[in-house]
């Protein structure tokens, strides 16, 4: 490089810092400047409608506020993560701040819920709004600009939309220094939050903050009306990823690398109908099915084997289904495969029959190993008695049932986890979702394993919401008995074959 083109490219460094923009834009000439904000149509007048979580988010701050009177609690939402270079991953808002504000999707980047029960205005919503199109960041920003991500709202429509008071960004800081009160923050969401929070208060305030951690994670435990909703919404839509793969499977069997296929047809369908997959899909294919968290999906369908697939849509809201189901990759089980799909099933039926009020949590995975240990013992694999496996000094069935089998479900997959542990596994209440998920894994290499069953995995998972009396299956539209299931894929592949 010349000494010429390396002062020529100094001085436009120097222009494109001192005009906020990237060092890789080519800096705006005067021109440009006057020019990008002539001639655009006005904004519309008419203000969005309040989007539909705003009851009960309203009703999530009531409560936090109630348990936190005379404390300023501070909720952010996150900030953007680097994937590489100047890429960004998607966006997703930190749990809580979803919970206590209703805004879901990808809303919104660095903005910060404030509720501080000692202000006049309790619940302000601080963000970056909308700017003007005659200012740098409409076109130079790629973070905030409209040239760059789209219209943004502004402080009116946000309002509008949550039915929070909405200020901008700026004044943050202001607020949260202003008066002589306890301040807490929900710690992981945005560390440079965080990092003013604790500036402005005496050290050794964690204690406080875990507390708000722990009652904001332990208030999702119990859903009203709306959010269980969304969580029916959620297993509907999963329903049709479920259903595209069914349909994909002869292709995927066909390409090869078929666990991708899947995930990738199941991955479509949930960003077509919601906001995104609640979690990472597994699609565990043949003795893949056998590494509980197989999501590396790389591996290949062949006929005869099973696919285990555990798979959830994520609606817009942020609620999200958790569904598992394994399939006979040629349409039907094989005697074996009957054999400990069966026994998974009723394992499952026995764990659905303690998910009422008047059970603990914990109970549920109890009746679920139970039914599992006593086919184990049935089939001569399990080495002691079921009552010695099942009692504190044995477990040896966790070498075929490695996990849990009932986690809470809501925004987060595995809901609650920040709350007490006896608390997430302490008594059932009306309104809580679960999971229900045992599963049965013979690796192809465990020689305890009688030959036939060498190489099979089964997990059958559902959506469980505790009612007055028995639990709705939340994702009771998913086939699961055996015969359903075969009948199932039958009738899929009939009419994708016309």
């Amino acid at each position: 490089m010349t000494e010429t083109r390396s002062s020529d490219l100094n001085e436009q460094m120097k222009q494109a810092e001192e005009q906020k923009v990237p060092k890789r834009q080519t800096p705006f000439s005067k021109a440009f400047v006057e020019f990008i904000p002539t001639d655009w149509a006005p904004y519309p007048d008419e203000l969005p409608e309040p989007l539909g979580s705003v009851p009960s988010a309203t009703a999530h701050r009531d409560a936090l506020a109630s348990r936190f009177d005379g404390d300023r609690l501070v909720i952010p939402a996150g900030h953007l993560m680097r994937r590489n270079n100047d890429c960004d991953y998607p966006f997703r808002p930190n749990t809580a701040f979803a919970y206590y504000s209703g805004l879901g999707t990808d809303r919104e980047p660095n903005a910060v819920l404030v509720v501080d029960t000692t202000a006049e205005t309790r619940d302000v919503l601080y963000f970056k709004p909308r700017a003007p199109r005659t200012d740098r960041e409409f076109y130079a920003d790629p973070t905030y600009g409209e040239m760059w991500v789209g219209k943004r709202e502004s402080l009116e429509e946000m309002s509008a939309m949550t039915g929070l008071t909405c200020r901008d960004i700026s004044q943050l800081n202001s607020a949260l220094a202003a008066g002589d009160v306890t301040v807490r923050v929900i710690r992981d969401a945005d560390e440079n939050v965080t990092a003013t929070v604790d500036s402005l208060r005496p050290e050794g305030s964690e204690e406080a903050d875990e507390e708000l951690y722990e009652f904001s994670s332990a208030a999702r435990f119990c859903k009203d009306d709306w959010e269980v909703e969304q969580l029916r919404d959620a297993c509907l839509k999963s329903k049709v990823g479920f259903e595209s793969m069914i349909a994909e499977i002869p292709e995927a069997v066909r390409k090869g690398r078929g666990e991708r296929w899947m995930e990738g047809t199941f991955g479509r369908v949930a960003r077509h109908l919601g906001n995104e997959v609640g979690y990472g899909s597994i699609c565990a294919a043949g003795d893949h099915a056998n590494t509980l968290h197989w999501v590396r999906n790389d591996g290949d369908l062949r006929p005869g084997e099973l696919i285990l697939i555990d798979a959830g849509v994520e609606v817009d809201s942020l609620y999200t289904a958790d569904i598992t189901r394994t399939l006979p990759i040629s349409g039907t089980f094989s005697p074996a495969q009957r054999r400990v799909y069966q026994a998974v099933l009723e394992a499952q039926d026995a764990a659905a029959a303690v998910a009422k009020v008047g059970h603990d949590h914990a109970e549920i995975h109890q009746a679920a190993i139970r039914v599992i240990c006593e086919y184990l013992h049935e089939w001569g694999i399990l080495p002691v008695s079921v009552e010695e496996c099942l009692s504190p000094e044995g477990g040896q069935h966790r070498r075929w049932m490695v996990h849990g089998t009932s986690h809470h479900l809501g925004m987060d997959v595995h809901d609650c986890n920040q709350a007490r542990r006896q608390d997430y596994s302490g008594p059932l209440k009306k309104g809580m979702c679960v999971s229900d998920e045992p599963g049965i894994y013979f690796k192809e290499t465990d020689l305890l394993v009688p030959e036939e069953f060498r190489g099979i995995g089964v997990r059958i998972e559902d959506d469980l919401c505790i009612t007055d009396g028995e639990p709705e299956w939340l994702s009771k539209d998913c086939p699961r008995q055996i015969d359903e299931v075969e009948a199932w894929m039958a009738d899929i592949w009939g009419r994708t074959s016309h």
